[in-house]
């Protein structure tokens, strides 16, 4: 299968233009499922199980897959509540707010496909290499509130740092991973806690310091980066279809692992087909090594996450309760981090 989706490049970087915010407020087609994703090497069970027709071949009845791409967990979840997707990959930040958002009534989780996968990179003359230096110093996450800006600002906050808009020294720039690669060409930021393969891009292509991988971080090294997650009506309304996507999701991420020279192929054949770059091998085998496929949700990492935002005061002033955020499974009401008074 081949998806049929365009977004334009940069000269030296993906500049993700204009992506597919093509939102409606009516739910699918029978036979249709309606799949997002990032065109990010985190992201490679959707790509290689479509490229592959793991999950067309997995799904019994005649389905139609419409993929669309995006480059913004945030968007991925207004796409969701408009919905005008059914199944989605995306990281736990963003997953958190949204089952919030609608107060636990629009999402689930359903499954993981990817652990790790995020750094912190500097600039070689920053001094970030020692926290005395961070005061006044400019550093970059994706968009506020998503996976690396949580951890980002937890990082500082465990070493008593705050973002400048809190009283603090720290400059937090909220910008696209395209614009990360540009600042930081340009020298204007002095580090980015990024994903793959950005993380590797800044360091293979512009000289950055990969100061360590967050995974170094979590109990076991273990983190749930990307999730796969269902809108609620449609799960609901198409269980069979969910098992059955649930279950090549699982077969996807044992062939990636069980074929990672023949992944990695794939996955630039799909950057030039549908990006118009591939990158060169020695950034994709890096990004690869930095990051572990797996169907594992990783709940427990997915709880901590959950209060990490909480202390950052991302997830609102009355508490919180993730009870039925994981699909066809109920949470303790004394889990870790599923119900914290703020």
């Amino acid at each position: 299968m081949k998806i049929s989706y365009v977004i334009g490049i940069g000269l030296t970087a993906i500049v993700l233009m204009a992506a597919i915010l093509n939102i409606t407020s009516t739910d699918n087609s029978d036979n249709e499922i309606r799949v997002a994703f990032f065109p990010s090497i985190s992201h490679a069970v959707p790509i290689v199980g479509i490229e592959n027709n793991i999950f067309q071949e997995n799904l019994t009845e005649q389905k139609i897959i419409e993929v669309k791409i995006f480059d913004s967990g945030p968007q991925v979840i207004e796409s969701l509540f408009a919905k005008s997707i059914d199944l989605a990959y995306v990281g736990p930040g963003p997953i958190i707010n949204g089952f919030l958002k609608s107060n636990g009534q629009d999402l689930k989780i359903l499954a993981g496909a990817a652990n790790g996968g995020a750094s912190f990179i500097i600039q070689k003359d920053s001094g970030l290499d020692s926290i005395e230096n961070f005061q006044g110093k400019r550093i970059a996450s994706p968009q506020i509130s998503n996976t690396q800006d949580v951890s980002l600002r937890h990082y500082l906050s465990t070493h008593g740092l705050e973002p400048v808009e809190k009283g603090g020294t720290v400059f937090v720039i909220n910008i696209s991973n395209p614009d990360i690669y540009t600042l930081f060409a340009k020298g204007d930021i002095d580090g980015a806690w990024v994903p793959e393969p950005w993380a590797t891009i800044l360091v293979e292509e512009l000289g950055g310091v990969r100061l360590f991988n967050e995974s170094q971080f979590w109990p076991e090294k273990q983190f749930s980066s990307v999730l796969l997650i269902g809108r609620t009506n449609f799960i609901e309304q198409n269980p069979e279809t969910v098992e059955k996507w649930i279950l090549s999701n699982q077969k996807t991420a044992e062939w990636i692992n069980s074929n990672p020279d023949k992944t990695k192929m794939i996955y630039n054949e799909f950057m030039q087909d549908y990006m118009g770059k591939t990158f060169s091998k020695k950034i994709v085998d890096e990004s690869f090594s930095n990051l572990e496929i797996t169907s594992d949700p990783i709940k427990n990492s997915v709880l901590t996450f959950a209060e990490r935002a909480d202390s950052l005061g991302y997830l609102g002033r009355s508490g919180y309760n993730l009870d039925g955020l994981f699909y066809n499974e109920n949470i303790s009401q004394n889990s870790v981090g599923v119900e914290q008074n703020g």
